[in-house]
């Protein structure tokens, strides 16, 4: 299979950089060739001496980059350069686009007429052109090519109003799902109500929601479906299958599953209508500002099911963008609220977040009976660092500490910054003596360590640990950090560079008794 085109451009206008990027980018090697109206008798000549031209020799595609404001005469002149140098070669047109003045002013020819000249293909956009060229080389010749129906999305004043047509009760379900996305802050769940309120709306017998993968990025072009609808499913609960998958990590539509029209949605080619594997498939692209999301899945099949109406593809592309800024509006939500609960600096959690984590854990500790420690650690003579290398060091040794920390926990205790130079560690199912030889391992970990500040310097540092349990020590979160904090300070006292333990709670009470006893006589007395 040939891995190279041919760009027809006019002879007095260069072709346009983004197409050239695009081809690029797909890997295909591109020969660009001027047209001009001589050159077709020419190729009459040439195609009779070439008519053994073998297949290696022939392009995959011949491209015609189509301007705005071109005439009927140089459309012909492009059809007949081609027809006549590449028999056989299939023709797209690639519009270039322009700005809003340029486009306003200049009337270009629609894809009806282009496709009546004898184009096979027509790319709105120059990022649609790998996608086509690939299902050109898939499905070989022209004659066998079945390329999707590419539904232009409407544009200017009133693009997501709802269409004129349609029923009171569609009218208000409509309402009814975009209303309800306001309330959802998470993306998972935005997608599962979107599809709840698309499945009243428009019939299916699946619909789910893409997105490209955060972890990848758009570039790899990996979609992954997020929300999976089909009819009559629930709006809660999972059946066994869904467990079941839940359990072992399974996807209900795994990552490159997803069919052809959805990959060229999220190409950029718009709406795409198109029948698959006897399936009746409609994907909408989801786009928030100038950015493509992911797409919106609409699929018929089985022996009664028919293409998706027009009305249906208007709704649908009404209802996208909602949708979009619903699904983008929670990953804003999402980050906002993982901001407000880190630190800046060392990018551990903060105080908020620690007060609500251990909340739930001692409520989970009492429900189960379990335990909750809690160490509270300081650096000593941080102050040194500062006044001898400077804030940037300090700053510098900081984060380094909080990487020693991470490197010395469990995934399921949580480390915050409580202070400038205090570090607090949760450790959830945790007693006393377990939690002691915790701290033993954090401070012998960080008296070995040579942080550099960010200046490849050697510096040392010690750390005065207090260890306090729930509910050996006390009896609710704030108790909890109080009497960790209360040990560290007798660390301190001892010299620095060791781990002390909070007293017992069963030892405070007596305690306190024969203290509050030994005031009373002390006041009798003195009266």
């Amino acid at each position: 299979m040939s891995s190279h085109v041919i760009l027809l451009t006019d002879a007095h206008e260069a072709p346009a950089y983004e197409l050239i990027e695009a081809l690029r980018a797909a890997g295909l090697k591109t020969l660009i060739e001027g047209l001009r109206e001589v050159e077709v008798e020419v190729a009459l000549t040439r195609q009779q001496r070439d008519q053994n031209m073998s297949d290696l020799d022939r392009p995959l595609a011949v491209l015609y980059e189509v301007v705005p404001g071109a005439d009927m005469v140089e459309l012909h002149t492009a059809v007949n350069h081609a027809k006549a140098f590449w028999p056989g070669a299939p023709l797209v047109a690639c519009r270039r686009q322009t700005n809003g003045y340029q486009s306003l002013n200049l009337r270009s020819v629609d894809g009806a007429t282009l496709k009546r000249l004898g184009f096979l293909a027509i790319a709105e956009k120059s990022a649609q052109l790998p996608v086509l060229l690939r299902e050109i080389e898939g499905q070989g010749s022209a004659a066998e090519l079945n390329l999707p129906q590419v539904i232009e999305r409407r544009t200017g004043r009133g693009c997501s109003s709802l269409p004129p047509k349609i029923k009171f009760n569609d009218l208000r379900a409509a309402f009814d799902l975009v209303a309800s996305l306001h309330f959802i802050g998470d993306q998972i769940g935005a997608a599962n109500t979107a599809l709840a309120g698309l499945e009243l709306l428009i019939q299916a017998d699946r619909w789910a929601i893409y997105l490209f993968s955060e972890e990848k990025g758009i570039e790899s072009a990996t979609l992954e479906a997020i929300a999976v609808r089909r009819p009559g499913q629930r709006n809660s609960g999972k059946t066994e299958e869904e467990w079941r998958r839940v359990l072992t990590g399974e996807a209900d539509l795994p990552i490159g599953s997803e069919t052809k029209a959805v990959k060229r949605a999220a190409a950029g080619m718009g709406i795409v209508k198109k029948k698959e594997r006897g399936q009746f498939v409609l994907a909408v692209p989801l786009i928030c500002g100038e950015r493509i999301l992911g797409v919106i899945e609409g699929l018929r099949e089985g022996p009664g099911a028919r293409a998706f109406k027009k009305t249906d593809v208007a709704l649908l592309d009404s209802l996208s963008l909602p949708i979009a800024s619903a699904l983008a509006n929670a990953v804003r939500i999402a980050e906002a609220e993982r901001l407000s609960q880190t630190d800046d600096l060392t990018k551990l959690h903060n105080a908020r977040y620690l007060r609500q984590f251990l909340l739930n854990e001692i409520r989970r500790a009492r429900r189960y009976g379990s335990s909750v420690a809690a160490l509270f650690l300081d650096l000593d003579d941080f102050k040194r660092i500062n006044d001898e290398h400077g804030h940037l060091v300090g700053s510098h040794v900081l984060m380094e500490m909080a990487a020693v920390i991470l490197s010395s926990i469990r995934d399921t205790d949580a480390v915050a910054r409580y202070g400038g130079d205090e570090f607090v560690i949760v450790l959830p199912d945790t007693g006393t003596e377990l939690a002691g030889t915790v701290a033993e391992r954090i401070r012998q970990k960080i008296l070995r360590h040579q942080f550099t500040g960010g200046r490849r310097l050697q510096l040392s540092l010690t750390a005065s640990f207090g260890v306090a349990a729930f509910p050996k020590h006390a009896s609710s979160p704030q108790q909890l950090i109080a009497c960790a904090d209360t040990a560290m300070y007798e660390a301190k006292a001892a010299n620095k560079n060791c781990v002390r333990f909070a007293a017992d709670l069963a030892l405070k009470e007596p305690l306190k008794e024969l203290i509050d006893s030994v005031a009373a006589e002390l006041v009798s007395t003195d009266n």
